[in-house]
């Protein structure tokens, strides 16, 4: 039998205190103190400290400090590990019971202070085994609560109150928008509706000097979740993944435990769907977007069978390879350019063109004002940065580990600034009246013919999403309203001409 109480017995301490109890005051320092008390007054020397402060219970025995104490014990450098108690270790109870073997092998010993644990003995050994399922029971216990809560609370339609989408923030159980979060958002949907490119918004929002909640650079995964979480929309749905219980890993859960709560949106639901829509088609498809269509219509001209119409190259016409339903340029172009013609001269449409174009405006002076509180937020950072090394608070060393990030930030917001600006006196400058628009919607159809094919692309593209092309009938499905940018934009196409 081993004897626990001889002398100069080397020993190591195990810390591991949970994030919330540290944030109650139950320090990794107050255990470690407690445990070399404790070595001290059995005579027993301290040879190293295993600290896993901050790690959860549920699993550890695959943590480097856990690697190393087994190690430790393996080859003789210590033959005891004193803890607080069993829950310290971990709450898993076959990792419990390996453990036990473990140093029951390597005639190690385990000193549990708060349980009076001691597994050289019978009833030590037995005291432990129903110490480890009493700490597993306690875990499942825990777990089963908050499970049910959560899916109660998720079938009241009530908030979990977990961490905000981005754009967004919790204030009394309700989710409201935060301000700067959600310009950067909203500029998100409007560049990948340009761009078709999650690397590239990515790269854009970087390259402006925004930096994601946790003031991380934006990568194009992160950009993806945030463009198809619909609380974008108005609608944020939680309790909606679980946890594998053989991995890490995540799977839906059924949407019958979903929880639903209304927001208010960022972005109009008209344009999520837009962008959702790419996003689902480009996923489908498994390759990135082809380079620009070469031809007026490519990409929006569909046969009534379902299938797109591509030009030949030995052909003047649009062809469904299908069914070999065919039409010709020229007369599609035709065709398109008088259903413009209506369209501009529809006083309605002109009327939800002019609100449309100030909510633009409305939304890039946003985008100007965020970005100028951003880069004043950097510039005092670095002004207490540079004052805490004045003061003699922060090293050399440290202060350019801080500074340097701050000031490249800084740089990049800086430089985006006049870009900003001037879209913002740009849409201010080229705001149209309903009398400009009409009178330049007039002309439009004039001036139709000898405007370059660039130009008339970029027209297209605003307005039209789809041309379905029967045997007696075209349909010509408009899109969205252009937003004011993209109407000043065909003002200069027009006055090119």
């Amino acid at each position: 039998m081993k004897d626990n109480h001889v002398l100069n017995k080397e020993v190591g301490i195990w810390i591991r205190v949970s994030t919330d109890d540290q944030a109650a005051g139950d320090s990794p320092e107050h255990h470690e103190h407690r445990a070399r008390s404790f070595a001290q007054s059995r005579g027993w020397q301290v040879k190293e400290l295993y600290d896993l402060a901050g790690i959860s219970g549920k699993s550890v025995m695959n943590h480097p400090e856990a690697k190393r104490m087994l190690a430790d014990i393996k080859r003789g450098h210590i033959t005891g590990l004193i803890f607080s108690k069993l829950a310290r270790i971990c709450r898993n109870k076959r990792e419990l019971e390996d453990l036990a073997v473990w140093f029951n092998t390597h005639n190690a010993d385990l000193i549990s202070l708060q349980d009076s644990i001691d597994t050289s003995t019978p009833t030590g050994r037995m005291f432990y085994t129903f110490q480890a399922g009493q700490a597993q029971w306690e875990r499942e216990e825990i777990a089963d609560r908050v499970k049910a809560s959560v899916l109660t609370r998720a079938k009241l339609g009530k908030s979990i109150n977990g961490s905000a989408p981005f754009g967004y923030h919790w204030k009394d159980r309700k989710l409201l928008i935060q301000p700067e979060e959600a310009t950067i958002r909203r500029q998100a949907y409007n560049l990948f509706l340009e761009h078709r490119r999650k690397g590239q918004v990515a790269r854009m929002l970087n390259a402006a000097g925004y930096r994601s909640r946790n003031g991380s650079i934006w990568r194009d995964t992160q950009v993806l979740r945030t463009l198809v979480d619909p609380s974008a929309k108005g609608i944020y749905y939680f309790n909606t993944m679980r946890q594998t219980d053989k991995s890490w890993k995540t799977e839906p859960k059924p949407e019958s435990e979903w929880g639903k709560v209304q927001c208010e949106p960022i972005v109009t639901e008209e344009l999520w769907n837009q962008v959702n829509q790419i996003i689902e088609e480009q996923l489908k498809s498994w390759k990135r977007p082809g380079k620009p269509p070469t031809y007026l219509f490519s990409g929006l001209a569909h046969c009534a069978c379902g299938h797109k119409m591509y030009v030949r190259s030995d052909s003047p016409k649009y062809v469904c390879r299908k069914c070999c339903n065919k039409i010709p340029i020229v007369d599609l172009e035709n065709i398109v350019r008088q259903e413009l013609q209506v369209f501009f001269t529809q006083p309605e449409r002109v009327t939800e063109h002019l609100a449309g174009a100030d909510r633009n405006r409305t939304e890039k002076q946003a985008l100007l004002d965020t970005h100028q509180r951003e880069a004043q937020k950097v510039r005092d950072e670095m002004k207490q940065t540079h004052k805490l090394y004045l003061e003699g608070h922060i090293t050399a060393q440290g202060f350019g580990q801080f500074y340097k990030p701050a000031e490249e930030r800084l740089n990049q917001l800086v430089a985006g600034l006049p870009k900003l600006q001037a879209e913002v006196d740009f849409l201010k400058v080229n705001h149209l009246s309903a009398a400009d628009l009409l009178q330049e919607a007039g002309s439009l159809y004039d001036r139709w013919p000898s405007l370059p094919a660039e130009n008339k692309r970029k027209i297209v593209e605003c307005l039209v999403e789809k041309i379905v092309i029967g045997d007696d009938e075209i349909d010509i499905t408009l899109s969205h309203l252009p937003s004011s940018e993209e109407a000043c934009k065909n003002q200069q196409c027009l006055g090119s001409g």
